[in-house]
């Protein structure tokens, strides 16, 4: 059997508070493979922290342990400040939420995709040029050279996400994880950033961690799902048996959802009373 390229057992994330610590993960556990993995989950229920957890960027006071994470066999969490950079972007890469937030605002697009590369590699200012306009034109960006001159500003939101995950593909990374990649976009340039994240996964042999309150969504582009309440894992099961899950906070997830053809007067609220942790 393969080895995973993710393992991951108790994993908590900690933050001091005037009342006492509190775990926002609390005992996440799970492996992955060259895979699709999607983890859901309302906001808070802490998919975010657990991806930037996996990437040591969760800073003082916030607190990181773990039984074990490891990543292709090393151990996450004895790697030095120095070993992490090598590590961050070079072999796991993150796709952060907002491209407004993210990108540099005074340094050009193909500036900002070659400093991923030089940041692990040395390379020839040629050959950088054309990996930028070939990694331009894999996620789907037409006119690779015009648009590598611009600055983030100048780019619609569909296109920044694009360049942020052309930022995180060019090192050629063996684990991406996207985080709410197509929240601040519309459903059919949604479909389009998904479609390209899942051709570049798929052609590269990467595993995916895709984290996101939307359930269809996860379920038609992930392989599996974990569904996240309160820091904890409360479900895991195979995508395309999502409709059969049993958890109640699951069931209520699913039941929330409006369709297109929405018949009921109200949408289900969640009762948390009968189930929840303390």
């Amino acid at each position: 059997m393969t080895a995973p390229l993710l393992d991951i057992e108790n994993l908590r994330v900690t933050f001091p508070t005037s009342t006492g610590p509190v775990d926002v993960v609390r005992g996440l556990s799970f492996a992955l493979g060259r895979e699709r993995l999607g983890i859901v989950g309302e906001s808070g229920s802490g998919k975010s922290m657990t991806g930037r957890a996996i990437l040591r960027l969760v800073r003082p006071p916030g607190r990181v342990t773990a039984d074990r994470l490891h990543f292709d066999g090393i151990d996450l969490l004895a790697q030095s400040p120095r070993r992490m950079r090598l590590i961050r972007g070079a072999r796991i890469s993150m796709v952060m939420q907002d491209p407004k937030f993210s990108l540099n605002p005074v340094m050009t697009i193909g500036a900002q995709i070659a400093e991923a590369v030089l940041t692990h590699e040395r390379v020839s200012r040629v050959d950088l040029h054309s990996r930028v306009v070939a990694m331009l034109e894999a996620v789907r960006i037409d006119d690779p050279d015009r648009v590598a001159a611009l600055y983030p500003h100048e780019v619609s939101g569909g296109m920044g996400q694009r360049v942020m995950i052309a930022m995180m593909l060019i090192p050629q990374p063996d684990v991406l994880i996207a985080d709410e990649p197509t929240s601040a976009l519309d459903g059919s340039v949604q479909a389009q950033v998904l479609d390209i994240i899942n051709e570049q996964i798929t052609s590269k042999g990467m595993g995916l961690i895709l984290i996101s309150h939307d359930l269809n969504m996860v379920a038609s582009y992930c392989e599996r799902i974990l569904v996240m309440y309160r820091g904890e894992v409360v479900e895991e099961c195979r995508a395309d048996a999502l409709a059969d899950a049993r958890h109640p906070y699951t069931r209520g997830l699913l039941a929330a959802m409006p369709h297109i053809d929405e018949t009921r007067d109200e949408l289900p609220v969640l009762d948390r009373r009968a189930w929840t942790t303390p």
